[in-house]
């Protein structure tokens, strides 16, 4: 099984931003745990992030053509304003979770509005970085 993590903007800046509500762990912790995760339970995994709604489109219409069997995605704000994601994702017909660090729905009023997830089978909320490894068990069948 092959499965693609994207994190949208400011993604990177985990650990950095904000840390009382998306936690004091970096993002290298976050790529460490989701490879170790990974390699434990056999499956091959791609981590890719990116501060540009581009480059997420062009890593979703990739992992189609990669046969990539399934997409966690946290589009950080672009979840809110992002048509093009949803569309990627509607594209592509890929089983994705939408991943949120944070429970979005406890925060300012326009953080409860997802585009993305109405390409998606299912959204988590407010795990923190566990949040990643739901959505991984979910798309493995664990």
């Amino acid at each position: 099984m092959n499965i693609l993590v994207l994190n949208g903007p400011n993604l990177n800046m985990i650990g950095i931003r904000e840390p009382n509500i998306y936690g004091s762990f970096n993002y290298q912790y976050l790529v460490d745990l989701i490879r170790t995760y990974s390699k434990q339970n056999n499956f091959q995994v791609e981590i890719y992030q990116s501060n540009h709604e581009g480059d997420l489109i062009d890593k979703i219409q990739e992992a189609f053509f990669k046969k990539i069997d399934g997409i966690v995605i946290n589009p950080g704000a672009l979840t809110h304003t992002s048509i093009g994601l949803l569309d990627a994702l509607k594209a592509v017909n890929i089983p994705c979770v939408e991943v949120h660090i944070s429970d979005v729905d406890q925060r300012e009023d326009f953080r409860k509005i997802s585009y993305v997830s109405k390409a998606c089978i299912k959204t988590i909320k407010g795990e923190g970085l566990n949040g990643y490894i739901h959505a991984l068990d979910i798309l493995i069948g664990k």
